[in-house]
């Protein structure tokens, strides 16, 4: 999401899910995969209830303690409507969590002296821009990695979210137009092009694009045989999930999202029993069963270890256990601390799809959530409820029965503020212009063109490079509209807004989410449309 985006996603939910990992408190025993097996004696039914819960079709769940695979199995179906079971085997796209490949590819690269950390991005990259000339020439592999550029919250990522027709390429190139939020370096704000960046240094590096390097040199080693690198390649496989959002209010299939151009941030699609592998190799350092070092134990270490560190907020009172007393980003993980623990996770979100990847080192403990449908609090309540008994937490919480709760008041409450924005409108006034006069052709610095037109009695707004966001307009107030997406697939209606030159023109379109459960990633707010005027008449 993201980092699910989403990650939520919708508030993606690193707020929601991210309430865990972090730096170590104290020293902890050490693991054996009997103490991890506690967990499972009644896992089944924690998670056919928080299925039936949290309205999600369909699960898979991957736990490892000590090296071994305790649990790699699905629950649930694939796609709603069909009985068609989830098992170890079924796809899922994980989306962010292909985030932590990327740096791990990065570290072998390390690894073979092919790059350094710290080496500036334009060693690599030379035509990489920001929008800051400074920041252009100090920015390093690593800062890539670590949300901290000065970027905002998902920034640009209306470039590749939902699927544009943007390029890898295109994408890095318009970088340079997208504007710093704060100062370079100063503070945590989770973004993706820079990972997207990052897997075109993969790719420059490797010689082989994205995909191809990471198959290469994790995957096929690693034996996750069933993992894709593309969503294209996941729907050619005939053991795959669909995804599901809520629609409405009522959970739906919806389509995929393919987003090959922004596979460094968002680009496997894995399962169960691939994504065991996958941990157990992070836990033991990058290295293989087979006593294969993948990546230095040096590397491994600088993977979790504190680049930037984040703000801690009060949760909720009924989440108040969760609050970690460290918090910080590494490279492709977030680390925080739970019941004394260090813990490294990380989370993802793409359209009908959330999941979590979260491993407690000194334990030696990994659990891994997939999931086909929209909803952080079905991964998060499990995923607690299973590392306190893992880690022999004294009093019992009903963590299913607490995230339902608080993911129901916040719905509510959410629901009650738009009513609220809603009655306070001026429902009487009318638009300063007439309404063909909105019409034409408008161009943000970053994203591009989009456009006003009259469509069968209606004004529809169509962005030019991203098929889904197509719309109605319809009235709010004064000279603020809605835009009511003709694809449904999203909560991302969004308010548009003119404002005026002192001659009546107009002089820019600004957007801004209804919804505060709306992805981060469709970034409305960072947008800026001018008319575009158009060219003068050829003199005779």
């Amino acid at each position: 999401m993201k980092t699910v985006r989403t990650f939520a996603a919708a508030a993606m939910t690193l707020a929601v899910w991210g309430a865990l990992a972090g730096a170590p408190v104290m020293a902890a025993p050490a693991a054996t995969a009997d103490v991890a097996s506690r967990a499972l004696p009644s896992f089944s039914d924690d998670v056919n209830r928080a299925l039936k819960t949290f309205d999600v079709p369909g699960m898979a769940i991957a736990i490892v303690a000590d090296g071994k695979v305790l649990e790699a199995r699905g629950y649930g179906v694939r796609k709603l409507g069909d009985p068609t079971p989830v098992d170890g085997k079924t796809l899922f796209e994980v989306a962010s969590n292909s985030k932590a490949f990327t740096a791990a590819t990065l570290a072998m690269l390390v690894d073979e002296g092919k790059l350094a950390w710290d080496d500036p991005v334009t060693r690599h990259l030379p035509g990489f821009q920001m929008y800051d000339s400074y920041v252009t020439g100090q920015m390093t592999v690593r800062d890539l990695l670590t949300h901290r550029s000065g970027l905002g919250l998902g920034a640009g990522d209306l470039l590749w979210w939902p699927s544009t027709n943007f390029s890898t390429d295109d994408i890095i190139e318009r970088l340079r137009y997208v504007k710093p939020a704060t100062s370079f370096r100063a503070s945590y704000a989770y973004d993706n092009l820079l990972y997207i960046v990052a897997g075109k240094i993969i790719a420059e590096k490797t010689g082989k694009p994205w995909g191809a390097a990471v198959q290469e040199r994790i995957l096929t080693p690693l034996g996750m045989s069933g993992t894709r690198t593309s969503v294209t390649d996941m729907l050619a496989t005939s053991d795959y999930s669909a995804p599901h959002s809520k629609i409405r209010d009522k959970i739906s299939v919806v389509k995929p999202m393919p987003v090959p151009n922004a596979v460094g941030a968002v680009g496997i699609n894995t399962n169960a029993e691939d994504i065991a592998r996958w941990m157990n190799l992070l836990l033991n350092q990058g290295k293989m069963e087979d006593g294969k070092q993948l990546f230095s134990s040096k590397q491994a270490a600088e993977l979790w270890s504190e680049q930037t560190p984040m703000r801690i907020r009060d949760p909720k009172p009924a989440l108040a256990a969760t609050k970690p007393n460290f918090l910080a980003y590494g490279l492709g993980f977030q680390l925080r601390d739970y019941k004394g623990y260090k813990v490294a996770m990380h989370g993802g979100a793409l359209q009908g799809f959330y999941s979590t990847v979260l491993m407690v080192p000194e334990k030696k403990f990994g659990i891994a959530i997939l999931t086909n449908a929209e909803n952080s609090a079905a991964m998060a309540s499990l995923y607690y409820t299973i590392l306190d008994q893992v880690l022999e937490a004294p009093t019992k919480t009903d963590w299913i029965k607490v995230y339902a709760e608080q993911e129901a008041a916040m719905h509510k409450e959410e629901l009650e503020r738009q009513g609220k924005e809603h009655t306070a409108r001026a429902a009487a006034s009318k638009p300063s212009l007439p309404l063909a006069s909105y019409d034409g052709e408008y161009e943000d610095a970053w994203y591009g063109k989009a456009s006003i037109r009259a469509e069968g009695g209606k004004r529809i707004l169509r962005f030019e490079r991203t098929p889904d966001l197509s719309g109605e307009l319809e009235h709010f107030q004064h000279d603020t509209f809605i835009v009511r997406w003709k694809e449904r697939n999203f909560n991302a209606d969004a308010y548009v807004t003119f404002a005026l030159n002192p001659d009546g023109s107009i002089e820019r379109m600004k957007m801004a989410p209804i919804s505060t459960e709306t992805d981060f990633s469709y970034d409305f707010r960072d947008l800026s449309f001018t008319p575009v005027k158009p060219p003068m008449a050829e003199k005779k």
